[in-house]
């Protein structure tokens, strides 16, 4: 299966519709938020403000849906920080919805896209954060073959190219192979 991902050429085609497919996702999501006072605005924090108080209020009771932990750190972290998170959250969203769409460092993108729905997911909700998790470590699996058919195609080799470089003058000026990134 792994293969398959990594290596099919036509798994490619479907890994670039899913990859697509998320990522205006991600800007469907972040569109409502970047437009929005109480996220980006004069008000920003008090849209996550509301969202993470109604966390919190789920990590009590007999049977919470937030774990205490993560209880503990919505309200001693992200809530003194609720102006900054918004922002984050808000951009956030609309950068991994970008990068997917583009095809521009998408396995970062993807991994990016599963933290932020792990966050979602730990603070209570479920909506789509589930199936977009899932569909996400998909990418995550295929790798480059997600990213063939788009800006990576590019982006990536001329990385490589890069980094082999910067190794080589490493290995030029200590005199040892460090392989730091083989």
């Amino acid at each position: 299966m792994v293969k398959f991902l990594r290596e099919n050429p036509y798994a490619r085609m479907v890994l670039t519709a899913l990859r697509i497919w998320i990522g205006v996702e991600w800007i469907r999501a972040s569109l409502e938020k970047v437009g929005s006072p109480v996220w980006t605005g004069s008000q920003a924090g008090v849209g996550v403000s509301g969202f993470l108080r109604g966390a919190i209020a789920q990590s009590t009771g007999a049977h919470p849906t937030v774990e205490g932990w993560y209880a503990d750190f919505i309200r001693d972290v992200a809530l003194p920080h609720a102006k900054i998170f918004s922002l984050v959250v808000s951009f956030g969203e609309l950068l991994v919805g970008v990068a997917l769409v583009i095809g521009c460092f998408t396995t970062f993108a993807a991994l990016m896209g599963v933290c932020m729905n792990m966050a979602y997911l730990l603070a209570g909700t479920s909506s789509t954060n589930p199936n977009m998790l899932i569909w996400e470590m998909f990418l995550l699996i295929a790798g480059y073959n997600a990213a063939y058919l788009g800006l990576d195609y590019f982006i990536i080799p001329w990385v490589r190219r890069r980094f082999r470089r910067s190794q080589n003058t490493l290995n030029d000026s200590s005199g040892h192979n460090p392989k730091l990134f083989a």
